[in-house]
Protein backbone atom coordinates (compact mmCIF):
# COMPACT_ATOMS: atom_id res chain seq x y z
CA UNK A 1 0.00 0.00 0.00
CA UNK A 2 1.32 3.24 -0.77
CA UNK A 3 0.41 5.92 1.26
CA UNK A 4 1.88 8.84 -0.74
CA UNK A 5 0.22 8.84 -4.56
CA UNK A 6 0.86 10.82 -7.13
CA UNK A 7 -1.31 13.05 -8.71
CA UNK A 8 -2.44 12.36 -12.73
CA UNK A 9 -0.61 14.51 -15.15
CA UNK A 10 -3.12 16.99 -16.28
CA UNK A 11 -3.91 17.05 -19.41
CA UNK A 12 -3.98 20.49 -22.02
CA UNK A 13 -6.11 22.36 -20.65
CA UNK A 14 -7.59 23.69 -24.24
CA UNK A 15 -8.56 20.24 -25.14
CA UNK A 16 -10.50 19.76 -22.34
CA UNK A 17 -14.82 18.61 -22.08
CA UNK A 18 -17.02 21.43 -21.31
CA UNK A 19 -17.25 21.83 -17.35
CA UNK A 20 -19.94 22.85 -15.08
CA UNK A 21 -19.11 23.51 -11.25
CA UNK A 22 -21.80 22.73 -8.84
CA UNK A 23 -21.38 24.56 -5.64
CA UNK A 24 -23.25 23.47 -2.69
CA UNK A 25 -24.38 26.61 -0.19
CA UNK A 26 -27.51 25.44 1.77
CA UNK A 27 -26.12 25.09 4.45
CA UNK A 28 -27.31 27.61 7.53
CA UNK A 29 -23.68 27.09 9.38
CA UNK A 30 -25.54 26.61 13.12
CA UNK A 31 -21.62 26.46 14.57
CA UNK A 32 -21.31 29.86 13.74
CA UNK A 33 -24.03 31.27 15.42
CA UNK A 34 -25.32 33.29 13.00
CA UNK A 35 -28.64 34.19 11.85
CA UNK A 36 -27.25 34.92 8.07
CA UNK A 37 -26.07 32.02 5.47
CA UNK A 38 -22.82 30.69 6.13
CA UNK A 39 -21.60 31.55 2.74
CA UNK A 40 -22.48 35.35 3.15
CA UNK A 41 -19.86 35.68 6.01
CA UNK A 42 -17.35 38.32 4.96
CA UNK A 43 -13.47 37.45 4.23
CA UNK A 44 -11.67 40.70 3.36
CA UNK A 45 -15.12 42.75 2.74
CA UNK A 46 -16.05 40.17 -0.06
CA UNK A 47 -18.93 37.32 1.28
CA UNK A 48 -16.69 33.89 1.16
CA UNK A 49 -19.08 32.67 -1.43
CA UNK A 50 -18.35 35.47 -3.98
CA UNK A 51 -14.63 34.28 -3.82
CA UNK A 52 -15.52 30.98 -5.18
CA UNK A 53 -18.16 32.36 -7.75
CA UNK A 54 -15.55 34.86 -9.32
CA UNK A 55 -12.37 31.58 -9.33
CA UNK A 56 -15.06 29.16 -10.59
CA UNK A 57 -16.23 31.69 -13.72
CA UNK A 58 -12.46 31.64 -14.55
CA UNK A 59 -12.62 27.77 -15.29
CA UNK A 60 -15.83 26.65 -15.69
CA UNK A 61 -18.74 27.00 -18.82
CA UNK A 62 -21.42 26.75 -16.49
CA UNK A 63 -21.87 27.21 -12.72
CA UNK A 64 -24.78 25.61 -10.42
CA UNK A 65 -25.55 27.11 -6.90
CA UNK A 66 -27.51 24.75 -4.10
CA UNK A 67 -29.27 26.92 -1.90
CA UNK A 68 -31.34 25.91 0.74
CA UNK A 69 -35.15 27.26 1.31
CA UNK A 70 -35.42 30.84 2.13
CA UNK A 71 -32.07 31.55 0.97
CA UNK A 72 -32.59 34.59 -1.24
CA UNK A 73 -29.65 36.33 -0.02
CA UNK A 74 -27.23 33.72 -1.50
CA UNK A 75 -29.81 33.23 -4.51
CA UNK A 76 -29.35 36.91 -5.30
CA UNK A 77 -25.42 36.83 -4.63
CA UNK A 78 -25.15 33.83 -7.12
CA UNK A 79 -26.92 35.87 -9.89
CA UNK A 80 -26.86 35.32 -13.38
CA UNK A 81 -25.78 31.61 -12.16
CA UNK A 82 -28.39 29.05 -12.41
CA UNK A 83 -29.71 28.08 -8.27
CA UNK A 84 -31.37 25.46 -7.18
CA UNK A 85 -32.97 24.30 -4.10
CA UNK A 86 -32.35 21.74 -2.04
CA UNK A 87 -35.75 21.99 0.09
CA UNK A 88 -34.43 18.99 2.46
CA UNK A 89 -30.68 19.48 4.08
CA UNK A 90 -29.88 15.58 3.12
CA UNK A 91 -26.46 15.98 3.05
CA UNK A 92 -23.99 16.61 0.29
CA UNK A 93 -24.74 13.82 -2.48
CA UNK A 94 -28.30 14.72 -2.32
CA UNK A 95 -27.82 19.08 -2.18
CA UNK A 96 -25.70 17.70 -6.08
CA UNK A 97 -28.23 15.77 -6.78
CA UNK A 98 -30.39 18.66 -6.90
CA UNK A 99 -28.70 20.08 -9.80
CA UNK A 100 -28.09 16.54 -12.16
CA UNK A 101 -30.44 17.90 -14.66
CA UNK A 102 -28.45 20.98 -14.83
CA UNK A 103 -24.99 18.84 -15.39
CA UNK A 104 -24.65 18.84 -19.03
CA UNK A 105 -22.57 16.33 -21.00
CA UNK A 106 -19.05 17.43 -19.99
CA UNK A 107 -17.41 17.15 -16.66
CA UNK A 108 -19.17 18.37 -13.34
CA UNK A 109 -17.07 19.36 -10.62
CA UNK A 110 -18.97 19.27 -7.27
CA UNK A 111 -17.22 22.66 -4.66
CA UNK A 112 -18.57 23.90 -1.65
CA UNK A 113 -19.45 27.51 -0.82
CA UNK A 114 -17.85 27.53 2.80
CA UNK A 115 -14.62 26.16 1.25
CA UNK A 116 -14.26 29.34 -0.63
CA UNK A 117 -10.47 30.02 -0.87
CA UNK A 118 -9.56 26.97 -3.95
CA UNK A 119 -7.27 29.16 -6.51
CA UNK A 120 -8.35 28.93 -10.37
CA UNK A 121 -5.22 27.17 -10.55
CA UNK A 122 -6.16 24.52 -8.53
CA UNK A 123 -9.00 24.07 -10.18
CA UNK A 124 -8.33 23.67 -13.90
CA UNK A 125 -5.66 20.99 -12.46
CA UNK A 126 -8.39 19.06 -10.95
CA UNK A 127 -10.40 19.59 -14.72
CA UNK A 128 -7.28 18.53 -16.66
CA UNK A 129 -6.53 15.22 -14.42
CA UNK A 130 -10.19 14.26 -14.62
CA UNK A 131 -9.59 14.56 -18.86
CA UNK A 132 -6.58 12.22 -18.48
CA UNK A 133 -7.18 9.30 -20.06
CA UNK A 134 -8.40 6.38 -18.17
CA UNK A 135 -9.36 8.78 -15.02
CA UNK A 136 -12.83 8.47 -14.46
CA UNK A 137 -13.04 10.44 -11.03
CA UNK A 138 -10.86 13.01 -10.13
CA UNK A 139 -10.72 14.52 -6.53
CA UNK A 140 -8.94 17.02 -4.30
CA UNK A 141 -6.33 16.48 -1.46
CA UNK A 142 -4.45 18.06 0.45
CA UNK A 143 -1.68 17.21 3.47
CA UNK A 144 -2.45 19.54 6.16
CA UNK A 145 -0.44 20.42 9.11
CA UNK A 146 -2.52 18.63 11.36
CA UNK A 147 -4.47 16.69 9.72
CA UNK A 148 -6.32 15.98 12.58
CA UNK A 149 -9.91 13.99 12.16
CA UNK A 150 -9.70 14.62 8.53
CA UNK A 151 -10.70 11.39 6.10
CA UNK A 152 -7.52 9.41 4.94
CA UNK A 153 -6.75 9.01 1.45
CA UNK A 154 -5.45 5.36 1.04
CA UNK A 155 -3.83 4.02 -1.94
CA UNK A 156 -2.05 1.79 -4.06
CA UNK A 157 0.10 2.29 -7.16
CA UNK A 158 -0.92 6.06 -7.25
CA UNK A 159 -4.48 5.25 -7.76
CA UNK A 160 -7.27 6.08 -4.91
CA UNK A 161 -8.52 2.94 -3.45
CA UNK A 162 -11.04 4.52 -0.57
CA UNK A 163 -11.63 7.07 1.35
CA UNK A 164 -11.39 6.58 5.47
CA UNK A 165 -12.72 8.06 8.07
CA UNK A 166 -10.71 8.94 11.29
CA UNK A 167 -12.73 7.81 13.67
CA UNK A 168 -12.80 4.13 11.31
CA UNK A 169 -8.82 3.92 10.24
CA UNK A 170 -6.35 1.99 11.87
CA UNK A 171 -3.26 3.46 12.97
CA UNK A 172 -1.56 2.60 10.19
CA UNK A 173 -4.03 4.23 8.07
CA UNK A 174 -4.25 7.46 10.35
CA UNK A 175 -0.64 7.66 9.83
CA UNK A 176 -1.36 8.67 6.25
CA UNK A 177 -0.97 12.52 5.48
CA UNK A 178 -2.84 12.85 2.26
CA UNK A 179 -6.69 13.70 3.40
CA UNK A 180 -9.61 14.58 1.53
CA UNK A 181 -10.74 17.66 0.81
CA UNK A 182 -13.97 16.49 -0.70
CA UNK A 183 -13.92 18.11 -3.78
CA UNK A 184 -15.07 15.88 -6.90
CA UNK A 185 -14.60 15.86 -10.84
CA UNK A 186 -16.18 13.76 -12.76
CA UNK A 187 -18.01 12.58 -16.32
CA UNK A 188 -21.81 14.44 -16.20
CA UNK A 189 -22.76 10.98 -16.97
CA UNK A 190 -21.43 8.98 -14.50
CA UNK A 191 -21.90 11.23 -11.73
CA UNK A 192 -25.57 11.36 -12.44
CA UNK A 193 -25.61 7.67 -11.54
CA UNK A 194 -23.34 7.28 -8.63
CA UNK A 195 -25.19 9.96 -6.48
CA UNK A 196 -28.32 8.48 -7.28
CA UNK A 197 -26.96 5.02 -5.78
CA UNK A 198 -25.44 6.77 -2.55
CA UNK A 199 -27.19 5.57 0.57
CA UNK A 200 -27.74 6.83 3.75
CA UNK A 201 -27.40 4.26 5.97
CA UNK A 202 -24.96 5.52 8.05
CA UNK A 203 -25.30 7.17 11.52
CA UNK A 204 -26.61 10.26 10.52
CA UNK A 205 -28.88 9.12 7.95
CA UNK A 206 -27.34 11.29 5.32
CA UNK A 207 -26.04 11.11 1.82
CA UNK A 208 -22.73 11.86 1.55
CA UNK A 209 -20.45 12.99 -1.65
CA UNK A 210 -17.51 10.92 -0.21
CA UNK A 211 -19.44 7.79 -0.90
CA UNK A 212 -18.96 8.47 -4.30
CA UNK A 213 -15.67 7.24 -4.64
CA UNK A 214 -16.40 3.74 -3.64
CA UNK A 215 -19.06 3.59 -5.97
CA UNK A 216 -15.91 4.69 -8.81
CA UNK A 217 -13.86 2.51 -7.76
CA UNK A 218 -16.23 -0.72 -7.35
CA UNK A 219 -16.79 -0.08 -10.85
CA UNK A 220 -12.90 -0.17 -11.84
CA UNK A 221 -12.32 3.66 -12.43
CA UNK A 222 -9.65 5.48 -11.73
CA UNK A 223 -9.58 7.43 -9.15
CA UNK A 224 -6.79 10.31 -8.79
CA UNK A 225 -6.13 12.84 -6.39
CA UNK A 226 -5.21 16.31 -7.50
CA UNK A 227 -3.10 18.46 -4.28
CA UNK A 228 -3.82 21.85 -3.20
CA UNK A 229 -1.99 23.54 -0.26
CA UNK A 230 -4.26 23.35 3.00
CA UNK A 231 -4.70 27.09 2.87
CA UNK A 232 -6.74 26.67 -0.31
CA UNK A 233 -8.75 23.80 0.91
CA UNK A 234 -9.43 25.26 4.45
CA UNK A 235 -13.46 24.58 5.40
CA UNK A 236 -14.92 27.32 7.26
CA UNK A 237 -17.56 25.99 9.88
CA UNK A 238 -16.98 28.07 12.89
CA UNK A 239 -16.39 31.81 13.71
CA UNK A 240 -12.64 30.42 14.89
CA UNK A 241 -11.85 29.12 11.24
CA UNK A 242 -13.27 32.26 9.51
CA UNK A 243 -10.98 34.25 11.60
CA UNK A 244 -8.09 31.29 10.19
CA UNK A 245 -9.47 31.65 6.57
CA UNK A 246 -9.02 35.71 6.95
CA UNK A 247 -5.42 35.31 8.08
CA UNK A 248 -4.51 33.38 4.62
CA UNK A 249 -6.55 35.82 2.17
CA UNK A 250 -4.70 38.95 4.25
CA UNK A 251 -1.27 36.93 3.83
CA UNK A 252 -2.00 36.93 0.29
CA UNK A 253 -3.47 40.79 -0.44
CA UNK A 254 -0.38 41.85 1.55
CA UNK A 255 1.58 39.58 -0.51
CA UNK A 256 0.16 41.12 -3.55
CA UNK A 257 0.47 44.68 -2.75
CA UNK A 258 4.07 44.49 -2.30
CA UNK A 259 5.15 42.46 -5.34
CA UNK A 260 3.26 45.45 -7.08
CA UNK A 261 5.46 48.10 -5.21
CA UNK A 262 3.96 48.67 -2.28
CA UNK A 263 5.94 49.18 1.21
CA UNK A 264 4.06 47.28 3.94
CA UNK A 265 6.26 48.54 7.43
CA UNK A 266 4.84 45.84 9.11
CA UNK A 267 2.67 44.01 7.47
CA UNK A 268 0.96 41.67 9.24
CA UNK A 269 -0.93 44.58 10.88
CA UNK A 270 -2.05 45.92 7.43
CA UNK A 271 -5.69 44.93 7.50
CA UNK A 272 -6.84 45.48 3.29
CA UNK A 273 -9.78 44.42 1.14
CA UNK A 274 -10.08 42.40 -1.43
CA UNK A 275 -10.45 45.04 -3.95
CA UNK A 276 -8.20 47.82 -2.74
CA UNK A 277 -5.98 49.28 -5.15
CA UNK A 278 -2.10 50.53 -5.06
CA UNK A 279 0.07 52.24 -7.15
CA UNK A 280 3.28 51.77 -7.25
CA UNK A 281 5.20 53.70 -4.58
CA UNK A 282 2.25 54.34 -1.82
CA UNK A 283 3.90 53.60 2.08
CA UNK A 284 1.73 51.92 4.97
CA UNK A 285 2.84 52.24 7.90
CA UNK A 286 1.70 49.56 10.84
CA UNK A 287 -2.00 49.20 12.25
CA UNK A 288 -3.82 50.34 9.14
CA UNK A 289 -7.28 49.62 7.57
CA UNK A 290 -8.69 49.54 4.78
CA UNK A 291 -12.29 49.05 4.30
CA UNK A 292 -14.11 48.18 1.00
CA UNK A 293 -13.55 50.55 -2.07
CA UNK A 294 -9.84 52.49 -1.49
CA UNK A 295 -8.24 53.53 -4.46
CA UNK A 296 -4.89 54.74 -3.25
CA UNK A 297 -2.62 56.56 -5.38
CA UNK A 298 1.18 56.66 -6.88
CA UNK A 299 3.61 58.33 -3.85
CA UNK A 300 0.69 58.30 -1.03
CA UNK A 301 1.57 57.65 2.35
CA UNK A 302 -0.79 56.19 4.74
CA UNK A 303 0.28 56.99 8.89
CA UNK A 304 -0.11 54.74 11.44
CA UNK A 305 -3.83 53.48 12.98
CA UNK A 306 -5.76 55.13 10.36
CA UNK A 307 -9.05 54.06 8.46
CA UNK A 308 -10.01 54.38 5.09
CA UNK A 309 -13.00 53.13 3.63
CA UNK A 310 -14.69 53.60 0.10
CA UNK A 311 -12.26 56.70 -0.83
CA UNK A 312 -9.44 58.09 -3.04
CA UNK A 313 -5.80 58.94 -1.77
CA UNK A 314 -4.15 61.06 -4.33
CA UNK A 315 -0.37 60.97 -5.55
CA UNK A 316 1.84 62.44 -3.10
CA UNK A 317 -0.86 62.63 -0.45
CA UNK A 318 0.07 62.27 3.28
CA UNK A 319 -2.73 60.14 5.21
CA UNK A 320 -2.26 60.39 9.33
CA UNK A 321 -1.52 59.56 11.72
CA UNK A 322 -4.72 58.68 13.42
CA UNK A 323 -7.17 59.51 10.39
CA UNK A 324 -10.05 58.49 9.16
CA UNK A 325 -11.37 58.73 5.59
CA UNK A 326 -14.97 57.57 4.98
CA UNK A 327 -17.19 56.86 1.68
CA UNK A 328 -16.93 59.57 -0.64
CA UNK A 329 -13.71 61.02 0.08
CA UNK A 330 -10.75 62.36 -2.85
CA UNK A 331 -8.06 63.47 -1.02
CA UNK A 332 -5.93 65.38 -4.05
CA UNK A 333 -2.50 65.68 -5.00
CA UNK A 334 -0.22 66.02 -2.08
CA UNK A 335 -2.98 67.11 0.46
CA UNK A 336 -2.73 66.56 4.24
CA UNK A 337 -4.69 64.72 6.31
CA UNK A 338 -3.47 64.94 9.83
CA UNK A 339 -4.26 63.04 13.15
CA UNK A 340 -7.75 62.81 14.34
CA UNK A 341 -9.24 64.30 11.41
CA UNK A 342 -12.15 62.78 9.89
CA UNK A 343 -13.61 63.00 6.38
CA UNK A 344 -16.88 61.64 4.99
CA UNK A 345 -18.31 62.45 1.51
CA UNK A 346 -15.88 65.36 0.96
CA UNK A 347 -13.26 66.41 -1.63
CA UNK A 348 -9.99 67.58 -0.35
CA UNK A 349 -8.15 69.57 -3.07
CA UNK A 350 -4.43 69.25 -4.35
CA UNK A 351 -2.04 70.50 -1.42
CA UNK A 352 -4.59 71.19 1.02
CA UNK A 353 -4.28 70.44 4.47
CA UNK A 354 -6.43 69.94 7.31
CA UNK A 355 -3.63 68.75 9.92
CA UNK A 356 -5.16 67.54 13.16
CA UNK A 357 -8.57 67.38 14.85
CA UNK A 358 -11.07 68.24 12.53
CA UNK A 359 -14.25 66.84 11.45
CA UNK A 360 -15.28 67.67 7.44
CA UNK A 361 -18.25 66.05 6.00
CA UNK A 362 -20.05 66.76 2.96
CA UNK A 363 -17.92 69.41 1.99
CA UNK A 364 -15.66 70.47 -1.27
CA UNK A 365 -12.28 72.21 -0.25
CA UNK A 366 -10.34 73.90 -2.57
CA UNK A 367 -6.47 73.25 -3.52
CA UNK A 368 -3.89 75.20 -1.25
CA UNK A 369 -6.43 75.73 0.94
CA UNK A 370 -5.43 75.65 5.16
CA UNK A 371 -8.21 73.91 7.56
CA UNK A 372 -7.39 74.95 11.10
CA UNK A 373 -6.99 72.66 14.08
CA UNK A 374 -10.92 71.65 16.13
CA UNK A 375 -12.55 72.73 12.47
CA UNK A 376 -15.71 71.21 12.11
CA UNK A 377 -18.51 71.53 9.11
CA UNK A 378 -22.11 70.50 10.53
CA UNK A 379 -23.70 69.31 7.63
CA UNK A 380 -26.73 67.97 9.37
CA UNK A 381 -29.83 69.37 10.48
CA UNK A 382 -31.12 66.68 12.10
CA UNK A 383 -33.30 65.68 8.68
CA UNK A 384 -30.91 66.82 5.77
CA UNK A 385 -27.38 66.59 5.38
CA UNK A 386 -26.26 69.90 3.50
CA UNK A 387 -23.18 70.61 2.15
CA UNK A 388 -20.37 73.24 2.55
CA UNK A 389 -18.24 74.44 -0.01
CA UNK A 390 -15.02 76.11 0.92
CA UNK A 391 -12.73 77.89 -2.43
CA UNK A 392 -9.04 77.46 -3.09
CA UNK A 393 -6.80 78.99 -1.21
CA UNK A 394 -8.48 79.63 1.72
CA UNK A 395 -7.32 79.76 5.65
CA UNK A 396 -9.65 78.41 7.84
CA UNK A 397 -9.17 79.61 11.62
CA UNK A 398 -9.02 77.14 14.55
CA UNK A 399 -12.54 75.90 15.61
CA UNK A 400 -14.07 77.39 13.37
CA UNK A 401 -17.74 76.12 13.06
CA UNK A 402 -18.85 76.43 9.49
CA UNK A 403 -23.12 75.99 9.25
CA UNK A 404 -24.22 74.51 6.13
CA UNK A 405 -25.07 74.91 3.81
CA UNK A 406 -22.63 77.84 3.11
CA UNK A 407 -20.06 78.70 0.77
CA UNK A 408 -16.27 80.32 1.46
CA UNK A 409 -15.16 82.32 -1.66
CA UNK A 410 -11.28 81.42 -2.99
CA UNK A 411 -8.96 83.27 -1.04
CA UNK A 412 -11.05 84.02 2.28
CA UNK A 413 -9.67 84.23 5.93
CA UNK A 414 -12.12 83.00 8.87
CA UNK A 415 -11.36 83.98 11.63
CA UNK A 416 -10.40 81.18 14.95
CA UNK A 417 -13.43 80.84 16.72
CA UNK A 418 -15.67 81.67 14.50
CA UNK A 419 -19.52 80.59 13.49
CA UNK A 420 -19.98 80.93 9.95
CA UNK A 421 -24.03 81.02 8.65
CA UNK A 422 -23.65 83.26 5.98
CA UNK A 423 -21.62 82.85 2.63
CA UNK A 424 -17.82 84.38 2.43
CA UNK A 425 -17.17 86.27 -0.54
CA UNK A 426 -13.81 85.62 -2.21
CA UNK A 427 -10.93 87.23 -0.40
CA UNK A 428 -12.70 88.36 2.83
CA UNK A 429 -12.20 87.88 5.90
CA UNK A 430 -14.85 86.91 7.93
CA UNK A 431 -15.58 86.95 11.98
CA UNK A 432 -18.35 84.96 13.86
CA UNK A 433 -17.95 85.05 17.44
CA UNK A 434 -18.58 87.42 20.33
CA UNK A 435 -16.99 90.72 21.32
CA UNK A 436 -14.49 89.91 24.18
CA UNK A 437 -14.99 92.00 26.86
CA UNK A 438 -12.74 92.08 30.02
CA UNK A 439 -13.73 93.15 33.19
CA UNK A 440 -11.10 94.17 35.49
CA UNK A 441 -10.99 92.66 39.44
CA UNK A 442 -13.73 90.42 38.29
CA UNK A 443 -11.88 87.30 38.23
CA UNK A 444 -10.54 87.19 41.24
CA UNK A 445 -13.97 88.32 43.32
CA UNK A 446 -15.63 85.23 41.40
CA UNK A 447 -12.64 83.07 42.67
CA UNK A 448 -13.03 84.06 46.47
CA UNK A 449 -16.59 83.83 46.54
CA UNK A 450 -16.44 80.24 44.85
CA UNK A 451 -13.85 79.46 47.55
CA UNK A 452 -16.00 80.84 50.83
CA UNK A 453 -19.08 78.95 49.69
CA UNK A 454 -17.15 76.16 49.23
CA UNK A 455 -15.76 76.33 52.89
CA UNK A 456 -19.20 76.88 54.43
CA UNK A 457 -20.22 73.45 53.14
Amino acid sequence: MNAQPQSATPADPAARRPATAVILAAGMGTRMKSDQPKVMHPLAGRPMLRYLLDHAAMVFDRIVVVVGPGMEQVAALAAPHQVVVQADRLGTAHAAAQAADLFGDGDVAVLYGDNPLITPESMRNLVACRATPGVGLALMAMRPRDPGRYGRIVSEDGLVRRIVEWADASEQERAIGLCNAGVLCAEAGSFRRWLSMVRNDNAQGEYYLGDVVALAVAEGQQVRTVEAPEDELRGINSRAELAEAEACVQKRLRAAAMDAGVTLVTPETVFLSVDTVFETDVLVQPHVVFGPGVRVLRGAEIRAFSHLEGCVVGPGALIGPYARLRPGSDVGAAAHVGNFVELKGTTLGAGAKANHLAYLGDAAIGAGTNVGAGTITCNYDGVFKHRTEIGADCFIGSDAILVAPVAIGDGALIAAGSVITENVEAGALAFGRARQENKDGRGAALRDALRRKKEQG
